[in-house]
């Protein structure tokens, strides 16, 4: 009777990927990953071997995956790519959800690595991230995930894969390219010696997070008379209608400049997900709405009220995309808005008393303390209003503080 042979685990090469600045970035900046490969076993072992690997590359691809009960896409075909089924060849997307919308061109890491026992090498991939996808977004009809996929081979096996997924961030409006490499911007001092990496590749996000600041730092306040039909309710007040990721987004109410009694007020900090109607699954399919954050707040008898709406770093800012036909709404910067304008919103609910309320009334030489029993029962009226806002991105530092993605990942091959 024959044995197999089985190959000991311990005879594994590790492969650790690590993004160096985070798991969050712009699009069109430099992603820069350090990959590391290890042979374990320690040169004392009486089985240690060298290790070797084939080749390693890397490169960068976007999932696009559509719910089959939001979304009906255009036929895609039967047609099959011949290299799909090889395990020996490098397909980045091999086993994801969907379909893959864009990937870079794979970047060579090495050819024929030997690794002696206790070693270990260490390479860096970079690339720049695509200005020409859509932002990281995971939403109920549809969701575009990035991953940064390593393949690594021994020689006469399969290749095994390793992804590091990452959330990316898309700034609309930019400059074409969007991040200029002009070398004349800065004045340059030559009794300094210029750096070559850090400083030359961080003037790029600095110019994009210097325009996203200007863009959302502009204040200019809005007043608009909240009216029901039957008259002045409040008139309210917010500074901006432009936010990044992270913001408060803070607005007053002045009750005291109203006819109708206001009992209760709620904001809501809303973002909306349409599917244009030629690829909705059911005709008159409704509009998918999320909430991010609500203000309650009773205001019977109070002359001004306030409130504060963190938008939160983990949501998707306003985009629009056009996937094989498929349109989604959404809010952009610059000349580009026509289209979606609407993609965030504030919502506010309103219950108003149809009759006066009487007031609690004190006496000025009063010195006892009185206690004032609102009615038992009030006729109300309740209304809505949605005030369209822009959200955008954040320094993409700031954002990855919060992320689900460690930027780190490793696997043994």
């Amino acid at each position: 009777m024959g044995c197999r042979k089985y190959k000991s685990t311990a005879e594994m090469i590790e492969v650790v990927a690590s993004l160096s600045r985070g798991p969050v970035f712009l699009a069109g900046e430099l992603l820069e990953c350090l990959i590391t490969f290890t042979n374990p076993m320690s040169h004392l072992s009486t089985s240690a071997s060298s290790e070797m690997l084939a080749w390693a590359s890397a490169q960068i691809h976007c999932q696009f995956h559509a719910s089959e009960s939001r979304v009906a896409l255009p036929a895609q075909g039967t047609k099959q790519d011949v290299q799909a089924g090889s395990d020996t060849v490098l397909i980045p997307s091999r086993g994801e959800r969907g379909q893959c919308m864009l990937d870079t061109p794979p970047k060579i890491l090495f050819c024929d690595l030997r690794l002696d026992p206790g070693e270990s090498k260490t390479y860096s991939y970079s690339e720049i991230v695509p200005t020409d996808g859509p932002p990281s977004f995971r939403g109920q009809a549809v969701k575009y995930v990035y991953k940064l996929t390593i393949g690594c081979q021994r020689v006469n096996s399969p290749i095994k894969l390793l992804r590091v997924p990452f959330r990316v961030l898309v700034l609309h409006g930019m400059p074409e390219p969007p991040f200029p490499q002009d070398e004349e911007v800065a004045p340059s001092n030559p009794f300094l010696e210029e750096e070559e990496g850090g400083r030359r590749d961080a003037r790029p996000l600095e110019r994009a997070l210097d325009m996203l600041m200007v863009t959302t730092s502009r204040r200019c306040p809005h007043l608009f008379n909240i009216t029901n039909m039957r008259g002045k309710v409040a008139k309210f007040c917010i500074f901006k209608t432009v936010y990044r990721l992270g913001e408060d987004i803070i607005g007053t109410f002045t009750f005291s400049e109203g006819d109708i009694p206001c009992l209760q007020y709620s904001v809501s900090l809303q973002s909306e997900e349409e599917v244009q109607q030629q690829y909705q699954r059911r005709p008159g399919q409704s509009v998918s709405i999320t909430s991010h954050g609500r203000h309650l707040e009773s205001c019977l008898h109070t002359a001004s009220s306030h409130f504060s709406l963190p938008v939160p770093l983990n949501v998707t800012p306003g985009f629009s995309t056009d996937i094989g036909q498929l349109s989604l709404h959404a809010s952009r910067i610059g000349s580009n808005m026509q289209h979606f304008p609407h993609w965030w919103r504030l919502h506010f609910e309103f219950v108003t008393a149809r009759e006066p309320v009487e007031s609690p009334t004190v006496l000025q030489n009063q010195s006892e303390v009185t206690v004032w029993t609102g009615a038992g029962h009030v006729d109300v009226d309740t209304f809505s209003w949605d005030l369209p806002i822009k959200v955008l991105p954040t320094n993409p530092a700031l954002a990855s503080y919060v992320s689900q993605f460690s930027g780190t990942n490793s696997i043994n091959i």
